[in-house]
């Protein structure tokens, strides 16, 4: 073909003008790739795709090779040139190179620039400074962000936001679905669950990119123990306080609006780095509301904790208050076995009351444990239980059918509630004052549901409903999972649900007990297992079952934020437990002996395992706020096959056994969970935990890591309530 030929066929293209966008991309990089083998070394052939130096590289070579003149400047002539060097007028396409003249000759003057071959080949000039590789954007919670990308340049294309290496823009999420004429992020009402890192690129531009840290301040909630407290001249008097927040809080006490270092002396201390006043041989002068502060960048918050010293003989009604919250109704262990009810005040062992089988619901005819037809004796089966807003515990009896419901003020029975065959797990979720019921159908877990109890705290006559069943099915339920509330956390929005065998887990919405959607786990091939959730970051911690030949696997992370799995949690594998504020994940893996203990920083960074090796073959831990240091948690964990109980300091990793706590009930006696033996503490100001022997129950004092006290004859007493303080 000759030049006028080929000027024909250029006419005569854009007369019919049938090249389409699609077809127009496919033409240029055809033509990439063309020049990329002839001009790129080998192995490099790909790298115009991903690196923009090198795509820029080959396009400048090619724009030498077609500007055959040197003139800085393309004309249809020499386009016509590459066409018939290459051989491209026979392409089976509707477009051909001329079409660079439709698409990208912005002036309409028939040549081509190298500006205007830059935007035909998608080489775009992106820039990023140096010192806005990284930003730091600190917001506190409640608030909305906005992180605007750094990323500069003529045309840039639409900018990509990820999160853990997920693309945010196509997820369509309720609290990140803006990202502005600009490109930026907007997270419309920020919680911790948001904190981390964040990315921008622009589209098809990976390489070049900003990362984004957001920080999530928590101003301080505060808690102090006890509210009051009257004591008789002479002896100690504790005031303890607790915050937490983000940054970690700073404490400081006022004693009657004064600050109290100014009155510091060796009756008077500061202890656990600030955390508690400690007062020996107290004096009717130590009289007084003493307010506790904590302090961070994101706020204040306050409390008073009142001591009354006061002789015996002068019983005021602040006496008189105190010694009845201390010796009633609160701060009490409930245990469920098989002769009833008991109610136990830890500090001294007492038994305040024991609540038999045959003892009759308040106002009723029904008993707290019907006899069984057949069975010699009357006894009562228990497999779960929780406390309602201290106002009510719900136990499970899975032999019955039913719910049992104790009034805590009364410490009677009240009422029970009619459930699906054989209940055997409860949660409260105290987000929607919901109690959530598990029920296997039969012994043999073949027709589980789930049911929820509404308005749980109410006073009014309870009753079950079911949720709706994911996929229509019912009988697939194993589990469930809702993350607990804390000091900070105190609305739940999203629980889980495990079918049986499945790769997946079904997410849930707590408000409406709805199906929302579900996470797929089948490219890890994990069924899980158990989970457990941090807050910072917004994280589950998924354990996973053996595989087919019993080989352990690791745990997976997955983001809330984007329902995707992460990835695995480095090589950790085991049922995970997460601190109540957040900061501490504790593994624990039976098969090979060992407790591994993984730091959650205030950005949401999973730290490092560090490992305790352990033979206790671990059935439950119990996390309890530090007696030595402010903002720390201990961990305290009992052993389904041996009598030892294990103590172990977070901040440290320090182990301490506490032995001879007799054999636990035997897990073939125990069917209901793997916990054959509980480890249950005594809320945020506690000093007891109480663990169950086959036929005793072990109360410890979680100040001294010690024994406290046996109390015997209390067999399957596996079910253990806490009553009282936060």
């Amino acid at each position: 073909l000759q030049y006028t030929d080929l000027t024909s066929i250029y006419l005569q293209h854009f007369a019919d003008d049938n090249c389409h966008l699609g077809d127009y991309k496919k033409l240029k990089t055809k033509m990439l790739d063309l020049h990329a083998q002839r001009y790129l070394t080998p192995g490099n052939h790909d790298s115009h795709e991903n690196d923009m130096a090198a795509r820029k590289h080959l396009v400048d070579m090619m724009f030498k090779r077609f500007d055959a003149d040197g003139n800085g400047r393309v004309d249809s002539s020499e386009l016509s040139q590459v066409i018939k060097q290459e051989g491209l007028s026979s392409m089976a396409s509707e477009c051909t190179l001329f079409d660079l003249f439709k698409y990208n000759d912005v002036n309409d003057d028939e040549h081509l620039t190298r500006e205007e071959f830059y935007t035909a080949f998608e080489v775009y000039q992106l820039s990023l400074p140096e010192d806005q590789k990284l930003s730091i954007t600190t917001v506190t919670v409640g608030q909305s962000a906005v992180l605007t990308c750094a990323i500069t340049g003529d045309q840039r294309p639409p900018i990509i936001w990820r999160r853990n290496n997920h693309a945010l823009n196509m997820l369509e999420l309720e609290d990140i679905n803006d990202f502005g004429d600009d490109g930026s992020l907007y997270i419309t009402k920020v919680t911790t669950t948001h904190m981390g890192n964040y990315t921008c690129h622009a589209d098809g531009y990976e390489q070049l990119f900003q990362t984004h840290t957001l920080q999530v301040n928590v101003p301080p909630v505060i808690r102090v123990y006890p509210e009051s407290q009257a004591r008789e001249p002479g002896v100690t008097a504790s005031l303890r306080c607790y915050a937490e927040g983000i940054p970690d809080p700073q404490l400081s006490w006022l004693k009657n609006g004064m600050d109290i270092t100014t009155k510091l002396s060796k009756q008077l201390t500061l202890q656990a780095n600030g955390s508690e006043v400690h007062i020996s041989n107290v004096h009717f002068e130590d009289t007084g509301a003493y307010t506790c502060i904590a302090r961070n960048e994101a706020g204040v918050d306050e409390d008073i904790s009142s001591l009354f010293v006061e002789d015996s003989a002068r019983k005021t009604l602040a006496n008189i208050l105190w010694r009845e919250e201390g010796l009633g109704i609160g701060n009490m262990f409930y245990v469920f076995y098989e002769d009833g009810i008991k109610v136990i005040q830890p500090v001294a062992c007492e038994i305040q009351r024991h609540i038999k089988p045959s003892e009759k619901l308040l106002g009723l005819q029904e008993e707290v444990c019907p006899q069984v037809e057949g069975e010699k004796d009357q006894k009562c089966m228990w497999t779960s239980a929780v406390n309602v807003k201290d106002k009510f515990i719900y136990v499970t009896q899975p032999l019955l059918n039913r719910l049992l419901i104790v009034d805590i003020q009364s410490q009677k029975a009240v009422q029970t509630v009619s459930t699906d065959r054989v209940p055997v797990k409860l949660h409260y979720d105290k987000s929607h004052d919901q109690v959530w019921i598990l029920s296997w159908g039969d012994l043999e877990k073949n027709s589980p549901t789930l049911q929820v109890i509404s308005q749980a705290s109410g006073s009014t006559s309870h009753h079950t409903i079911h949720t709706q069943p994911v996929g229509h099915r019912f009988d697939r339920v194993e589990d469930f999972f809702i993350p607990p509330i804390s000091l900070t956390i105190n609305h739940i929005r999203f629980g889980v649900i495990l079918h049986k065998n499945e790769p997946a887990l079904h997410k849930i919405d707590l408000e409406t007990t709805s199906y929302v959607k579900n996470i797929s786990l089948q490219q890890y091939d994990c069924i899980p297992q158990s989970l457990a959730y941090t807050h910072l970051g917004g994280y589950y911690f998924v354990n996973c079952r053996p595989d087919s030949t019993g080989a352990v696997r690791p745990q997976l992370i997955i983001d809330t934020v984007t329902d995707n799995v992460i990835g695995p949690n480095r090589d950790v594998s085991g049922t995970p437990y997460v601190s109540p504020d957040g900061h501490y994940l504790v593994s624990v893996d039976d098969r090979d002996g060992l407790m591994r203990l993984q730091y959650v920083s205030v950005r949401g960074e999973i730290g490092q395992p560090f490992d305790i090796h352990t033979n206790l073959h671990l059935s439950d831990l119990a996390f309890m706020p530090s007696f030595t240091e402010a903002n720390q948690y201990n961990v305290f964990g009992s052993s389904g096959h041996q009598t030892d109980a294990l103590f172990v300091e977070l901040s440290t990793g320090n182990v301490k056994m506490i032995k001879s706590l007799k054999q636990p009930t035997p897990a073939a006696r125990w069917p209901w969970n793997r916990q054959n033996r509980v480890m249950t503490g005594s809320g945020l100001f506690g000093q007891y935990l109480m663990t169950p022997s086959q036929s005793s129950l072990f109360i410890l004092d979680g100040r001294l890591d010690k024994l406290n006290c046996e109390i015997t004859d209390v067999p399957l007493g596996n079910t253990v309530v806490w009553v009282g303080e936060p």
